[in-house]
């Protein structure tokens, strides 16, 4: 049975939301943002949008706050000790900082959703995992992603036998905007090492990373990874060619770089199976390509969606935006006590795959492209 398009329900009472991060300049937080009240689920009420204390105060009286802090440790502390306080919290730091501000809002009982990568480094991730563990509250994921509707379709076809027994998988993430040295805040710190830790392996390529896995149901169990520096003084990888094996025996490959010129956000996904194949391209995200053996490609779209995933009428596009808050509305579902979206929602094993890519990938490249396993 497939679904026909229907109007999102109208949310319940907002869950009262917390933001670290995001403040002036910064581009994701306003991602997060939008997405967090696109379908009246949560309501901003508090922040440590910045730790300058004149750019924390500025940025959230623009938004119009109720409360301002400066440290994210005060911000845990006091919104769990109020009755009124944040249930949840959105972490939109550079990758250094998730680890502190997790921790911190995870061991005061208050659910986190965290942007990806999951650390800057495996102690970092490590130190969640076991907040995490000892909480009582959820973390979250945010690789948005796999939270389009035609990756769900993805998901779904190849659960359902669809392409048959998986053989090969192709993910790509290519971008250009750092194929010269370039100065920004979003640059800064995502080429500086102690604040991002990888370079556009941790960026994109654990977006490739994840979104494969999701849809194919498997892991690479070992891989063997050229990192380079194109952009000469560059500290970080911008440009990473990975080889992939699977424990069933299917192959991959994984390319990410963001000096690839004229591109702009290419993420791409290709599987093939004894049966049949998809594809689907992220600067086209309400086109799924199928293909049964022996059959003409199918052109999917959003009106063969099974998930419910969208807002609209098919034909009338969403994209990156509306992946973001099906994210987002599904996290409230389950902080509302629903578990039933938590099989398609990314989080901690995610991370944590997604920082054992990193690691597998970093170590083979230290050995000229030697083949590593990969141990999440």
């Amino acid at each position: 049975m497939r679904w026909g398009w229907r109007p999102m329900a109208e949310a319940p009472c907002p869950i009262p939301l917390g933001m670290v991060g995001g403040g002036e300049g910064a581009f994701i937080g306003a991602v997060h943002r939008i997405a967090a009240r696109m379908d009246g689920h949560f309501r901003l009420v508090a922040g440590a949008l910045s730790s300058d204390a004149a750019r924390a105060e500025a940025s959230a009286r623009a938004l119009g706050l109720d409360r301002a802090y400066v440290d994210f440790r005060e911000m845990a502390r006091a919104e769990a000790a109020r009755p009124d306080g944040i249930r949840a919290v959105s972490v939109v730091t550079p990758n250094h900082l998730h680890a502190p501000v997790a921790v911190a809002f995870l061991d005061a009982g208050i659910h986190v959703i965290c942007d990806k990568p999951l650390a800057a480094t495996p102690e970092q991730a490590q130190a969640i995992a076991e907040a995490a563990m000892r909480s009582r509250a959820r973390f979250f994921l945010t690789h948005n992603y796999c939270a389009n509707p035609m990756v769900r379709e993805a998901k779904a076809i190849v659960a359902e036998g669809g392409i048959g027994d998986l053989r090969l998988v192709q993910a790509e993430y290519l971008q250009g905007w750092l194929a010269d040295e370039v100065h920004s805040k979003q640059a800064d710190w995502r080429t500086d090492p102690a604040q991002a830790g990888a370079g556009a392996i941790g960026d994109i390529g654990t977006h490739a990373w994840q979104l494969a896995a999701f849809v194919t149901g498997e892991t690479p169990v070992a891989l063997a990874a050229e990192l380079s520096s194109m952009v000469p003084g560059r500290r970080v990888d911008d440009d990473v060619r990975v080889m992939l094996r699977y424990a069933s025996g299917a192959r991959g490959g994984l390319w990410a770089s963001q000096v690839a010129v004229g591109r702009e956000n290419g993420l791409s996904l290709r599987i093939f199976g004894t049966k049949g194949a998809l594809e689907w391209h992220q600067e086209d995200p309400e086109r799924l390509i199928f293909t049964v053996k022996g059959e003409p490609p199918r052109i999917l779209t959003r009106a063969q969606d099974r998930s419910a995933s969208f807002r609209t009428p098919p034909g009338h596009p969403e994209g990156y935006l509306e992946a973001f808050a099906n994210l987002y509305s599904d996290i409230a579902t389950v902080i509302r006590g629903n578990e039933g979206p938590l099989a398609r929602l990314p989080g901690l094993a995610d991370g944590l795959s997604g920082m054992a890519f990193i690691a597998a990938a970093q170590a083979s490249a230290a050995r000229d492209g030697a083949w590593v396993e990969v141990h999440p």
